[in-house]
């Protein structure tokens, strides 16, 4: 790797492990605020707008990077989730909040792929290296934002947001000094229309669509966790930080991802890994609303990152090993889509389930129902299985372990790889 590319490589893991700081020092703390001040529904709105703002980003990215290049548009997307993160701390009423968690979004959506696309333009024999250690700063980020988040409980949001808009400018810094812009760039391509839905073709994927339409099922699920369990946290453990279920499977995720998911490729079908994962995550929802104690909190939190552990990668390998050459880039557009979109009906449905559980009288109902549907899946991929073995394939080592590198990934937002992909 050369000087020039690994000063970038500093420069954009720098930038994303201040991102992960950022955001998980305040969401897990904004959610269930905002769940005691307005009802479970509207906390999960505002998450579910954040989503909204970074779906409909991806229609401008090409047009943006088109006219202003890559890095220009990283640095445009961080300076504008950085000032309505700044601007939540003075906010009041879900009108504003909602209206600033757009931006949050848009503004993510125009600076993290941004960041995939400088590494991707490395040479080929680097990319492994540096995609692995953008996922390793990623989450390492997650980790210690959670486990900062911490000290903030009970902070004026002033405060709170304060600091996060200072890591954002941190982040904006640390893009503008070491990301050097690409010669290529320099010349503005205004013939590439502004807004374009071009994305949308990717979704033709023939007969993978019921794999595709699950993923986005998955990712639902991942955005309950990560709405639902604040707010579960505030109402059954209140004694501990909201953030902890967080530090906890980002630990859990950074011991387990590597060595786990190697020994499962190497015996299983990606399908089946699959069907386990969703597994994983019915137990661990189980869990979640059976016990509804510190314990049996840390347990499901433990469980429920084998979902992401084994389902991420898998799916990433049966979408590799599946489609052709020529539809593969359409096809990794239109899991970005499903993505999306899983996470924008989970933040909103996490809320709503688990006020409809309080006004009920029946502790637990939000974790039941998500139970139900990651049960479900996973006995339709154990079908699928089933039925297609003789037929099936397995994928190199090689090619799973460079899958696994490459995946993005977010145990809560899933946020986020789209997650909160990475971040609200």
């Amino acid at each position: 790797m050369t000087g020039r590319d690994g000063t970038t490589l500093i420069g954009v893991n720098a930038g994303i492990t201040l991102a992960q700081i950022g955001s998980y020092i305040y969401l897990p703390i904004l959610i269930p605020i905002l769940g005691a001040d307005f009802g479970g529904f509207w906390a999960g709105f505002v998450i579910f707008l954040t989503y909204v703002g970074r779906l409909l980003s991806t229609f401008f990215y090409e047009g943006l990077i088109a006219r202003f290049a890559n890095r220009n548009t990283v640095i445009a997307g961080v300076l504008v989730e950085a000032v309505a993160i700044g601007l939540m701390g003075f906010a009041s009423g879900i009108p504003i909040f909602s209206v600033l968690a757009f931006f949050v979004g848009f503004g993510s959506g125009m600076s993290f792929p941004g960041l995939k696309n400088i590494l991707g333009k490395f040479p080929e024999q680097d990319r492994p290296k540096a995609f692995s250690s953008f996922q390793m700063a990623y989450q390492l980020g997650l980790l210690g934002g959670a486990m900062l988040g911490g000290l903030f409980v009970g902070v004026d949001l002033r405060v709170l947001f304060s600091v996060v808009f200072a890591l954002f400018l941190g982040y904006c810094l640390v893009a503008f000094s070491l990301i050097p812009a690409d010669p290529a760039e320099r010349i503005p391509r205004t013939g590439t229309p502004l807004f374009s839905i071009a994305v949308l073709r990717g979704l033709r994927i023939g007969g993978g669509t019921r794999y595709f339409l699950l993923s986005s099922v998955y990712w639902m699920l991942a955005a309950t966790f990560f709405v639902s369990m604040p707010l579960h946290m505030a109402a059954y453990v209140p004694h501990w930080s909201p953030s902890v279920p967080f530090w906890i499977a980002g630990l859990t995720l950074l011991i387990l991802q590597y060595p786990l998911f190697g020994f499962m490729n190497r015996r299983f079908a990606p399908a089946l890994l699959m069907a386990i994962g969703f597994g994983a995550i019915c137990v661990a929802d189980l869990l979640f609303g059976a016990g509804r104690t510190a314990l049996w909190v840390v347990i499901g939190a433990i469980v429920v990152v084998l979902g992401d552990i084994l389902f991420t990668p898998s799916f990433d390998v049966w979408v590799s090993g599946k489609m052709a050459a020529e539809r593969l880039a359409k096809a990794m557009g239109a899991m970005h889509f499903f993505r999306s979109f899983g996470n924008m009906v989970g933040s909103l449905t996490a809320g709503l389930l688990f006020e409809v559980a309080l006004r009920a009288g029946i502790p637990g109902l939000n974790w039941y129902v998500a139970g139900a549907v990651a049960l479900a899946c996973a006995l339709f991929c154990a079908a699928g299985t089933t039925k297609n073995i003789a037929a099936r394939r397995r994928p190199s080592k090689r090619f799973a372990t460079a899958a696994v590198r490459a995946s993005d990934r977010s145990i809560t937002t899933g946020i986020q790889r789209s997650r909160p992909a990475r971040r609200m």
